[in-house]
């Protein structure tokens, strides 16, 4: 499940689940039920075995003290030490994205400018729905990387 912003929520489990959900929805008069083509039910408890598939891979490997707060979306809240870092990482494979949160928490501790990286500007969009005065940043391409590091200030 996935809490994207005010009025969209995104849900997972198995195909029928879903498909019943969708159509209860829209009976009761959501503005917008829809199937979305993914391949797995990221972010629920069917992903539970993929989780400790990550759990026991993330044992092998070293993670150092983050020099910024990382904002795990699973509990919102950043974690400095190697196991809880590994432990967040891994809830956040079947527990729910709390996107609204993290977005609200960065803003409570005065963060005014985000930066999305990526192929699109979903992220951007539901920024605007989450508080319109954090500006959000799209980076896809060569420009866009150029207006975003000027608008920073780097």
């Amino acid at each position: 499940m996935n809490f994207n912003s005010p009025g969209q929520v995104v849900i997972a489990g198995t195909a029928a689940a879903v498909a019943r959900a969708v159509e209860q929805a829209k009976d009761a008069g959501a503005k917008l039920a829809k199937h979305l083509p993914v391949s797995v039910p990221s972010h629920c408890a069917l992903m539970h075995p993929a989780a400790e598939r990550m759990r026991e891979r993330l044992k092998q490997m070293k993670i150092e003290t983050p020099r910024i707060p990382v904002l795990h979306n699973a509990h919102v809240r950043a974690e400095n030490d190697a196991d809880a870092i590994r432990d967040a990482l891994v809830r956040q494979v079947e527990s729910p994205v709390r996107w609204v949160e993290t977005i609200q928490k960065m803003t409570a501790e005065g963060v005014d400018k985000l930066v999305e990286c990526g192929p699109g500007k979903v992220l951007t969009g539901l920024n605007k729905r989450i508080n319109k005065t954090t500006q959000t940043l799209s980076v896809y391409d060569p420009e866009t990387l150029r207006q975003a590091r000027a608008a920073l200030g780097v």
